[in-house]
């Protein structure tokens, strides 16, 4: 599962990200409120953990930047700010849940599993793009109502090129959406990936969706 850690204090912000990496989380970290926003505009997460003390641009501008419908992550925000007005603050400005610092860790990772839990249906929402349809709720893909046979990374890969028409995505942006900015694998295999998804959306019917820029990365246009 794919998770934003947005932290200020580095000591902080690394133990946690080895914490959460070790309870199975994909997580990227900001050190910023520009920082984060930037990275929410740029990559799709389930979750954020977010505190709100920050730098450059507080928490509370980064909840009230992020979209207020469709695809939408769920915020755990972390604060020492403890009082019952900043709770009511941070929750009428978008979180989903609210913990004081000092904390469990075992109670931070228990949180965003409840928070994963909730029905999606709010939320996700399927792109429809001619023939092609990318569902995140049945975790499926379609073309003509036929099912189109993905793996996992394949799937990641479609749905981010298609919630950003238009834009190209480097080899190292997709990486580190599909496996996480700390995966040891290798830009290069996005090549292998693209590769093979292509060969299954061309035998589909939908030759040429996905378009490369020379030296720049691929989109669907």
């Amino acid at each position: 599962m794919k998770l934003l850690l947005v932290e200020d204090s580095e000591r902080l912000r690394q133990t946690l990200r080895h914490g959460l990496a070790a309870a199975g989380f994909t997580v990227d970290t900001a050190q910023d409120g520009l920082e984060a926003k930037q990275f929410l505009e740029s990559y799709a997460y389930e979750l954020v953990v977010l505190d709100l003390m920050l730098p450059k641009m507080d928490g509370i501008a980064v909840l009230r930047s992020l979209p207020t419908a469709g695809l939408r992550p769920r915020v755990l925000v972390l604060s020492a700010r403890d009082q019952v007005a900043d709770r009511i603050e941070a929750l009428n400005a978008g979180a989903d849940d609210y913990l004081t610092k000092p904390f469990s860790f075992d109670e931070i990772v228990a949180r965003l599993h409840a928070l994963a839990r909730r029905p999606q249906q709010a939320q996700a929402v399927a792109i429809a793009h001619g023939a092609l349809t990318w569902d995140p709720l049945s975790h499926g893909a379609t073309v003509n109502r036929q099912p189109l046979p993905l793996t996992p990374r394949e799937f990641a890969v479609l749905g981010l090129l298609l919630r950003h028409r238009g834009r190209t995505f480097s080899r190292q942006e997709i990486l580190e959406r599909t496996a996480g900015s700390d995966s040891d694998v290798s830009d290069r295999s996005v090549e292998v990936l693209v590769f093979g998804l292509r060969r299954k959306l061309d035998t589909a019917g939908l030759q040429g969706l996905i378009e490369t820029r020379r030296g720049a990365g691929y989109l669907i246009p």
